[in-house]
């Protein structure tokens, strides 16, 4: 009989939820086969058993929160609930035959049930895509996945439609990590593991922080000209796309060289300054908003910048970031823009002391000397500690911004 554990998932987790079981009692596991996905503060895990076998026992629930090192299942020998016991009906009594070719029928069908199911779990899917799944009550191994590899992705899941979940050949199953209650006139909706971890910091960030918010704006005439005439060009040489990103991501870190004290941190009684441009880029999922980081975005030229936000941005939407993906930034970005906001006050992520919110590109009026002219206009946002950053720096820091990203030959001197 082996166990399967909750395994040592990071530093600073120290527990988890059952997501969903991949596996049941009675059925079969081979070694290093997907047993439970686990969700975390951060990230999503999915739980391997150790040895091969039948599933015995599952010791906790779908929903439960489980601690590092606690026994949630157990796997021994034995037959899988899918086999059928020859030995009995050979022995059966030559009176009794009829009746049993009459079960013969419901127990085909049972059998059917059982490998669809089965079929479905043995399935490489992203957790996101075993979500998804769920919820449209779909079998993953109806999806045909566009992947080479055979994994199954949330676009595969979306493509392939809405069916009517199957009937269970099994007794029901608990509740999922997500519970509603519907009356008709409210639904009431358990917040999961990451979203209770997300207000729960939002909050601790708000009443722990002087934060503060200055505005200004942006003329994105030359920085979207640029782009427009460079951006086939750079498609070829890079085989990735020019964003506005890229330019933003460069303009901050010479911002922040500028104004270092942004780039820092505050440790009891010290200010610590960050000598790295570790840049996070918020993303937003369908698990709530996750901020993986760019590393060393100063060492990064354009190309390479784009490249890593789309890996990291394509690993966020597929539940596959890490927890190395997502420690460490110095500052961070976040762009309300793509959902069509036109100026909010972002909050800031965790002990960091500045965050730059990008909006989204409206045309507006514009006086441009003593004339008035139409231009596609960017507010961007600075939330600051107040406690590190006095309003000079903060100003200054934006302007910065601003002065690069309207002379973008000046931006690529820069870097």
């Amino acid at each position: 009989m082996a166990d399967i554990i909750v395994p040592e998932l990071a530093e600073s987790i120290t527990e988890g939820t059952i997501a969903q079981w991949l596996k049941q009692p009675g059925d079969t596991v081979e070694k290093g086969e997907f047993i439970v996905e686990l969700e975390t503060d951060k990230v999503n895990v999915e739980v391997i058993s150790e040895e091969a076998g039948v599933v015995q026992e599952l010791l906790a629930a779908e929903g439960d929160t489980v601690q590092v090192g606690q026994v949630i299942a157990r796997v021994g020998a034995g037959e899988s609930s899918g086999s059928a016991p020859k030995e009995e009906t050979k022995e059966t009594p030559k009176q009794e035959e009829a009746p049993a070719k009459a079960e013969e029928p419901a127990k085909e069908a049972v059998k059917e049930e059982v490998k669809h199911e089965e079929s479905s779990d043995r399935t490489i899917a992203s957790p996101a895509a075993r979500k998804l799944a769920r919820e449209k009550g779909i079998n993953l191994s109806d999806i045909s996945p566009v992947d080479p590899m055979g994994r199954v992705r949330v676009q595969d899941v979306a493509a392939h439609g809405s069916k009517p979940a199957a009937a269970p050949s099994t007794p029901a199953a608990k509740p999922q990590a997500t519970e509603k209650e519907d009356d008709g006139r409210t639904t009431r909706e358990k917040m999961t593991r990451r979203r209770q971890t997300i207000a729960s910091r939002l909050l601790e960030v708000k009443q722990n922080t002087a934060m503060l918010t200055t505005f200004n704006e942006i003329d994105m005439t030359n920085v979207m000209a640029l782009r427009s005439r460079k951006k086939d060009q750079f498609f070829e040489q890079n085989d990735v796309r020019l964003g506005f990103m890229s330019f933003f991501t460069k303009a901050v870190v010479a911002a922040l060289k500028k104004y270092p004290y942004v780039n820092s941190q505050i440790d009891g009684d010290y200010i610590v300054k960050n000598n790295f441009f570790d840049i996070g880029i918020a993303v937003s999922t369908e698990g709530g908003l996750v901020v993986p980081i760019v590393r060393d975005a100063d060492r990064k030229n354009f190309a390479e910048i784009e490249a890593n936000i789309g890996e990291l941005a394509a690993k966020a939407r597929d539940n596959k970031l890490t927890l190395a993906d997502m420690s460490g930034g110095s500052f961070t970005i976040t762009n309300g823009g793509v959902f069509g906001s036109l100026m909010s006050t972002p909050i800031l992520n965790g002990t960091q002391v500045g965050i730059l919110g990008m909006h989204t590109i409206q045309k507006r009026p514009i006086a441009v000397g003593d004339n008035v002219e139409i231009r596609p206009m960017m507010y961007i946002a600075l939330s600051y500690d107040h406690r590190v950053i006095d309003g000079k720096d903060s100003v200054g820091f934006l302007k910065t911004v601003k002065e690069l990203l309207e002379n973008p030959e000046d931006l690529l001197l820069n870097s």
